[in-house]
């Protein structure tokens, strides 16, 4: 059994630690979550610990990316718990700083990334990608990684991330990973568990409406004709679509010839808003 992870809270310490095992020549990755830890989060962690030495992992709920009236306070906070998941993983260290280390009193500055954070969840959640952004950037400067790993869940954060990175020249490397799905092709998420026992089955239209849509992509079909596929399993489980639409994989801009694109869904269902993603390759290559 590898041995328990090391809990840090203070930012300078972290750094230092992480500073230190690179000098020594080990490389280093870096797994952020919010918490509530479930089998998507060690998918990325195992990936992290294929690849590299030693592995950190932050644990923070950011309330900087919760706009008014969000799920700030009741998110889950499962420290105990998400510590056992990772004490098996091989996890060297887990950053788990208070909200003060992370914001300092008075603090008066944001990342605002444009681009890839306009539209969708951008026009959404107002704000939002602007909390991502800065708390990413924050994190990344306390865990000095050579490589950063994050889910292919939250497309346009990934987007909004490595544009981040790219713009500031943060000296990181950047892994997307693929997403995680549970049996019935729902993503892998903490807010999962807000949905109630009869509206479980329901949240599987997403993972459906996506598949058509990919059928459709792939058989040569219209645009239009592609997007309809992408709504109809949702329309007829009832929920609520907030956007459902195909785009170019980078730009989140309109379709491009032999461009990847991407399926892009977002949805609520009773107070549950839930969020998935297609790839799609560029037409004509299979």
């Amino acid at each position: 059994m590898p041995p328990r992870p090391m809990v840090i809270g203070d930012p300078a310490a972290m750094r230092e630690a992480v500073v230190t095992a690179r000098a020594a020549g080990r490389r280093v990755g870096f797994v952020p979550t919010m918490g509530n830890l479930h089998a998507g989060h060690a998918s990325l962690v195992a990936r992290a610990a294929g690849d590299c030495a030693d592995v950190a992992v932050s644990i923070f709920v950011n309330p900087t990316q919760f706009g008014p009236g969000e799920d700030f306070d009741r998110y889950p906070r499962t420290l105990a718990a998400d510590l056992a998941v990772l004490e098996p993983l091989g996890v060297r260290w887990v950053f788990a700083p208070e909200p003060t280390a992370v914001y300092p009193p008075g603090h008066a500055t944001r990342v605002v990334v444009e681009g890839p954070a306009d539209g969708f969840e951008g026009a959404i959640r107002p704000g939002h990608f602007a909390g991502v952004a800065t708390v990413v950037c924050r994190l990344l400067l306390a865990v000095p990684a050579d490589v950063a790993y994050f889910g292919t869940k939250d497309w346009q954060q990934t987007l909004v991330i490595r544009r981040m990175v790219c713009d500031l020249g943060l000296p990181v490397e950047i892994v997307v990973c693929p997403t995680v799905r549970e049996a019935d092709g729902l993503a892998m998420s903490s807010r999962n568990a807000y949905l109630a026992a009869a509206e479980r089955p329901r949240a599987a239209a997403l993972f459906a409406g996506l598949e058509r849509a990919e059928a459709a992509w792939r058989s040569g079909a219209a645009l239009p004709a592609v997007e309809a596929a992408l709504r109809e399993p949702l329309e007829a489980a009832g929920l609520a679509i907030d956007y459902a639409t195909v785009v170019d994989a980078e730009s989140l801009g309109p379709v491009r010839a032999a461009a990847p694109a991407v399926a892009l869904v977002a949805a609520r269902l009773g107070t549950t808003r839930l969020i998935d993603n297609f790839p799609l390759p560029p037409r004509g290559s299979g």
